[in-house]
């Protein structure tokens, strides 16, 4: 039966501010979780073969937290964390929590030029790795960033480049207890655990009580206009509550189970699944290591998943898998579908063929911890599919003007901002980014255009800012301009998203090569994998004499994007 607390929010309307904000960090309310649910699954990894009850989480937890405390890291430093979904991941989200240490997500597609800016960014301080993912050599791509790799390990890594990088732990995820040294100067997970004995549990108890809600935990990375990713920087607070409130809007207990194959490194898997689960009790399911419609469809009936969470094109793909008839999902019934907009066939279609009644819509971005909107359990299919709902409580949302900044009259199209608990604490090492996102009175900018109805319901217009979002994946074309900028052969660069079935948008680049040059759509393809994460590579890649542009030499890229829809889709 769900606990008293669950079914004292199970009428719980999200639009409501009845219940009040969570006054814990994350490893007091995962402590209160773990005293109450202790002999019930926390977390099962599927491809890992292991299960472990809140009470084993909470062991596991701290055992990783002396660890880490023993290899000399304490809180405010940063552990940056480069894999793929796994239950060593969620041990470092909670075991670096523990000792206020602050987790650094990095993406598992990065390439190496990508993977020396989150480094360089951030300034990490110890990073956790796996072997590689999807034919990325990690091992390999780290030894060229870091020669000293190649030397015996001693204390600490010696790096111009990268000072503040003391130690790099390998493991995998498949053997963690068994994995091999690459070089030398690689440490190992086995080795790191080694460590624990000889800190007290006493000690993690006296750190947590110097712990305040406020601190930072957590970087999540975000793209940026200047063209580099942006460090977010979030609190116990952000994320905590965050997490807590989603799970009450979707009526979420201890006695539910969320299948979660939206990647950790994003807040959707961190954030809204990963602590979603552990601030009720409720259990977290790994279905595969980065996503698989079949394991997860397999996942979601073996686990008996009362849940699951997803991008549009993560259901698409399970909905059109060709075994999906064999599987019986009839034990789900909620969970969030985020990430790109949801078009109304498809929420029909997983209410209906995947038997998730209760599936929500929700809208939010990094710098808001994510969640923003969501919609409710009782809105209408309209409401569902036309919103994105309405703002989570102690949230307040605006939406402003684009002549005066002043606040839009309601129907009036304008920019959508946020204030409340969630909004990020700014960006690492970057004030003058922070002032620009968040003004004086503590308003957060989204940078997408928008309205809302007399009952406070959001729509989604358009964006004001260029970001491509590609299944999910916040895409800037500045990042990738800088790279075709860099091509020997390219004189001027336009990237730019065009409508996709699947995706939601792709990337399309308009090249104009300099006089004499030549290239090919293949090599201009081969160069961009080289230096940039898979998603961001683009998918059209047209040759052209010139661009359209303004009376004062702006690219007009509305205009280029017309001309393209028109070649991609006639008639």
């Amino acid at each position: 039966m769900p606990s008293d607390e669950a079914a004292a929010t199970k009428s719980y309307a999200h639009r409501g501010g009845a219940v009040p904000l969570l006054g814990a960090t994350i490893p007091e309310r995962f402590a209160a979780m773990a005293g109450r649910w202790r002999g019930r699954e926390a977390v099962v990894s599927v491809p890992q073969g292991r299960r472990l009850s809140y009470g084993e989480l909470a062991e596991a937890t701290d055992r990783l937290a002396c660890a880490l405390l023993a290899a000399g890291f304490g809180k405010g430093e940063r552990i940056g964390v480069w894999s793929t979904n796994n239950l060593e991941w969620l041990l470092l989200q909670m075991a670096s929590a523990r000792i206020g240490a602050v987790l650094v997500n990095i993406n598992p597609a990065y390439r190496e030029r990508e993977l020396a800016y989150a480094l360089q960014r951030s300034e990490v301080q110890g990073l956790f790795v796996i072997p590689g993912f999807h034919g990325s050599d990690y091992v390999a791509m780290l030894a060229d960033l870091l020669p000293a790799l190649r030397e015996p390990l001693s204390d600490r890594l010696d790096s111009a480049e990268f000072p503040f990088l003391r130690r790099v732990v390998l493991y995998d995820p498949r053997q963690p207890l068994e994995t091999a040294r690459p070089l030398p100067g690689f440490s190992l997970w086995q080795e790191l655990l080694a460590l624990a004995d000889a800190v007290p549990r006493s000690r993690l108890e006296e750190i947590g009580a110097g712990l305040d809600i406020d601190d930072p935990i957590n970087i999540q990375y975000t793209s940026g206009t200047t063209g580099f990713p942006k460090a977010v920087v979030l609190t116990h607070h952000n994320i905590l509550n965050n997490a807590y409130f989603s799970a009450l809007a979707m009526g979420f207990s201890e006695a539910d189970r969320l299948c979660i194959p939206v990647p950790f490194y994003h807040c959707f898997g961190m954030v809204l699944a990963n602590l979603l689960c552990l601030s009720v009790g409720a259990c977290a399911v790994i279905p595969c290591e980065h996503f698989d419609a079949l394991a997860v469809l397999r996942a979601i009936q073996d686990e008996r998943c009362t849940a699951l969470h997803g991008v549009p094109t993560m259901f698409i793909a399970q909905l059109e898998h060709p075994r999906f008839k064999e599987f019986d999902l009839s034990s789900l019934r909620t969970g969030i579908m985020a990430g790109a907009p949801c078009p109304p066939p498809l929420l029909k279609r997983v209410m209906e063929r995947m038997h998730c009644g209760g599936i929500l819509i929700g809208y939010g971005e990094t710098e808001a911890a994510p969640l923003t909107h969501l919609t409710a359990l009782d809105d209408s299919p309209e409401r569902r599919t036309e919103t994105v709902g309405t703002n989570l409580p102690h949230q307040e949302v605006k939406i402003v003007r684009l002549a005066d900044g002043r606040t839009a009259a309601r129907g009036e199209v304008g920019e959508i901002c946020f204030r409340g608990y969630h909004v990020m604490q700014g960006y690492y090492g970057d004030p003058e980014a922070t002032k620009k996102a968040v003004d004086e009175n503590g308003w957060l900018r989204s940078g997408d255009l928008g309205t809302m109805d007399a009952d406070g319901y959001v729509r989604i217009t358009g964006r004001l800012k260029e970001m491509i979002i590609r299944g999910g994946e916040n895409i800037y074309p500045r990042e990738i301009e800088e790279v075709l900028f860099a091509h020997p052969q390219v004189s001027q660069a336009a990237v730019f998203g065009v409508p996709d079935d699947f995706y939601g948008e792709q990337v399309m680049a308009w090249l104009q090569l300099r006089p004499g040059a030549a290239a090919t759509e293949a090599e201009i393809r081969a160069y961009c994998r080289e230096q940039l994460a898979h998603f961001k590579v683009p998918h059209y890649i047209w040759f052209v004499e010139e661009f359209p542009m303004t009376v004062t030499g702006k690219l007009q890229k509305f205009r280029m994007r017309e001309m393209a829809l028109k070649k991609l889709k006639p008639g």
